[in-house]
């Protein structure tokens, strides 16, 4: 277990036990993903163990997470146990690398690591319950009955008749839709002819007409 002391081997140790709990994250069962995990975490905590760098307390904090996140998986909570699961974890971590600035940028090279690794495999992987709550997958399409605000820039220049006094919202009738419109601050009385002059997402400012 002496190889488990080199800085390198540690980070990879960690960033196997990361993805492992991405991989669990993602596809919500008990497979290969926590089995690699599992042994990449017996490497890291028995051989921090053997040489007196971690003692009980550490791997029973970095257990308790696996427990959080496992109640997590099989019951339909809000995401708190996998907030306390990973943070529990990540603290045991950070503790058996050190407990320095030194053991946070390993932490953090970890997760970069497996997070690039996560990355290449996501779209191979099957979508858990509990992935699904933190990505969001649908999209707002047309076809599901979505609609984007309608682009009013073709208004610029139309004229129109003024519905309601303008003090200065209202409502003038261009072409032959009535529009919700707004003058540049002046009061412009029911019936007189208004122009567009200008178009700011959906508002529409008018001119009174000469």
């Amino acid at each position: 277990m002496e190889f488990v002391g080199m800085p390198a081997v540690q980070i990879l140790l960690v960033a196997i036990i990361v993805l492992s709990l991405l991989v669990e994250i993602k596809t919500g069962g008990m497979g290969l993903g926590a089995l690699l995990g599992i042994v990449a975490a017996g490497i890291f905590f028995g051989g921090m163990y053997v040489k007196g760098l971690v003692s009980f307390y550490h791997i029973a904090l970095f257990l308790a997470g696996i427990l959080c996140i496992v109640i997590e998986i099989l019951t339909p909570g809000a995401g708190l146990f996998a907030g306390i699961g990973i943070a529990a974890m990540f603290y045991s971590l950070i503790l058996a690398l050190g407990g320095d600035i030194g053991a946070l940028y390993m932490l953090l090279l970890s997760v970069l690591l497996s997070g690039l690794v996560f990355a290449i495999l996501i779209k191979r992987l099957p979508s858990s319950r509990m992935w699904k709550k933190i990505v969001l997958s649908d999209m707002t399409s047309n076809r599901q009955g979505y609609v984007t605000a309608a682009d009013k820039r073709m208004l610029i220049g139309c004229t129109g008749m003024v519905l309601t006094e303008l003090r200065p919202a209202g409502t003038a009738l261009l072409g032959e839709t009535p529009v919700d419109v707004v003058s540049e601050g002046m009061f412009i009385k029911k019936g007189e002819t208004v122009r567009v002059i200008a178009v700011n997402g959906s508002r529409v400012v008018v001119r009174r007409s000469e």
